[in-house]
């Protein structure tokens, strides 16, 4: 089983900048794609970004469109997203995924999942 680790969150003032990183480890990654979602308290899983490990395509989300960008290494099984001109509320836990057959905005068709990681930020 794929496990998916991220890293990178943390305290930023508004218009500040952050980089989160996830890590995938153990057994066979073959993954079509890989996402970044994220959740505010009291709200919903939002999608953010995708990418497609094939091509590198990506998908972003028109809330972050312009200020965000997601990455990939493929040697090192890595995604990453870039996030400027932060603004509070950007504020929630961001979460990793993969899929094993696209690379949507759809929470249910990714099959493994991170821990999360806290991005709080200020205004």
């Amino acid at each position: 089983q794929v496990q998916l680790v991220e890293s990178g969150g943390g305290l930023v003032q508004a218009g500040g900048s952050l980089r989160l990183s996830c890590a995938a480890s153990g057994g066979t990654f073959s993954s079509y794609g890989m996402g970044w979602f994220r959740q505010a308290p009291g709200k919903e899983r939002e999608f953010v970004a995708a990418i497609r490990w094939r091509d590198g395509n990506t998908y972003t989300a028109n809330s972050v469109k312009g200020r965000f960008t997601i990455s990939r290494d493929n040697a090192k099984n890595s995604i990453y997203l870039q996030m400027n001109s932060l603004k509070p509320e950007d504020t929630a836990i961001y979460y990793c995924a993969a899929s094993n057959y696209n690379y949507s905005a759809y929470a249910r068709q990714y099959d493994d999942w991170g821990q999360g990681t806290q991005v709080t930020v200020s205004s």
